[in-house]
């Protein structure tokens, strides 16, 4: 495990694997021989962040949930043909852009020349993934809600 995204400190690698069978610990640390070593920055700031951090983690957890609420609300409510895939635990949110009647690379050429916004496509993730873009919500409000604005501008205009 690792502090990295919680703590937004992914610049300062650092990670921990508890393994308490001897044998696949073993067989670990023998893959691991010849990687790099240990950087201890990393080691120090994921110490502090489980240490320490705790507030911090329940504050980013009640901000980002809001930030999701906000998005899975708008997008129901103002933006129709298209539908959030409510997450189960993550910063992500996922939207059926299926509505919208275009297929990947027009899906894609709209996002970043109509709606001003580069996302992550889908299909990048595989087929099921086609038809989809993702949020990343794990972010300050105004960007969320500058983005849904944009969003909603282009489907309006895209629908005339």
């Amino acid at each position: 495990m690792s502090a990295s995204k919680t703590f937004n400190i992914a610049g300062l690698p650092g990670s921990v694997g508890i393994i308490p069978d001897p044998m696949l610990r073993a067989k670990f640390t023998a893959a691991r021989a010849g990687q790099s070593g240990i950087n201890i920055f990393g080691l120090v700031a994921m110490e502090a962040a489980f240490r320490y951090g705790d507030e911090y983690v329940d504050q980013l957890q009640e901000y980002i949930d809001a930030n999701m609420k906000y998005f899975i609300d708008y997008v129901e409510n103002k933006i129709s043909p298209l539908k959030v895939v409510k997450p189960d635990g993550t910063y992500l949110g996922w939207v059926d852009m299926r509505g919208l009647g275009l297929n990947d690379a027009e899906l894609r050429d709209f996002m970043i020349k109509k709606a001003k916004l580069a996302l992550d496509d889908g299909f990048i993730f595989g087929t099921g993934g086609s038809g989809f873009q993702r949020f990343n919500l794990a972010c300050p409000r105004a960007v969320v809600q500058e983005a849904l604005s944009r969003l909603e501008k282009a489907v309006k205009e895209l629908k005339k």
